[in-house]
């Protein structure tokens, strides 16, 4: 009898929470793609629709409040939000002696997070007139439907909580996770770099996309290669 025969087989319950297979992958799929679709038609509709609430929330944008919510825009704009996620990549690689896990939970942010981009560029909704505010933030170039910090945020956080769900840090991850969604919501409406609609629908965009992209990246893609399937013990 081969060695590999005489292995134990490694328990579902073994293995790391982001690579357990989705028990309704077509379903996850199907989600995401009719969420991709729903969410750039409806870029299209809204115009300035709430333009009156993006003012009143610029209001707050003074003292420490106006410092901080700026702060929380530029440690996740994009060069400090990659930086960020590969040193937690690297972190859960290091944790838990395996690569699958770091893997999962950067492939599953990346792809969740990267074609909002393009969403971004096929809507072409404009941000909120600087002259209308009453405390602007310098001009940004590229449109903001949907807000790609939010997007970002909200994929960081599903991704890990989903690796910590087997863990006693599962719980803590999924309300801290809330609160830092929270935060980057109103740090990029009271910024008014966006609209309150861009970052709601930023926060709908990864929701309803992340858990397909973690069927495609995990379930689907990753067993293709040797030493990122689950159960390789080479891995």
């Amino acid at each position: 009898m081969s060695d590999a025969a005489l292995r134990p087989r490694r328990r579902v319950s073994d293995v790391n929470g982001i690579l357990v297979p989705s028990p309704y992958p077509l379903a996850s799929i199907a989600i995401a793609l009719a969420a991709v679709i729903v969410i750039t038609i409806v870029g299209f509709t809204l115009g300035s629709v709430d333009i009156g609430l993006s003012k009143a929330l610029n209001t707050l944008h003074t003292g420490a409040l106006g410092s901080f919510t700026t702060a929380v825009y530029h440690v996740i704009s994009p060069v400090p939000a990659v930086g960020i996620t590969v040193v937690v990549t690297a972190v859960i690689w290091w944790r838990g002696r395996d690569v699958r896990p770091a893997a999962a939970f950067i492939g599953t942010i990346a792809v969740t997070w990267l074609p909002s981009a393009v969403i971004k560029e096929i809507v072409h909704r404009a941000r909120p007139d600087v002259a209308l505010l009453p405390h602007p933030y310098p001009v940004q170039p590229d449109p903001g439907y949907p807000s790609g910090h939010t997007v970002y945020m909200t994929a960081f956080v599903i991704a890990l909580v989903w690796v910590l769900r087997d863990t006693r840090w599962h719980r803590l991850a999924q309300w801290l996770g809330v609160v830092a969604i929270v935060v980057v919501f109103f740090s990029v409406t009271i910024d008014a770099v966006h609209y309150p609609t861009d970052a709601l629908a930023s926060i709908a965009w990864s929701l309803a996309v992340a858990p397909g992209v973690r069927v495609v990246w995990v379930d689907w893609c990753m067993p293709r290669f040797p030493f990122l399937r689950v159960g390789d013990p080479a891995a």
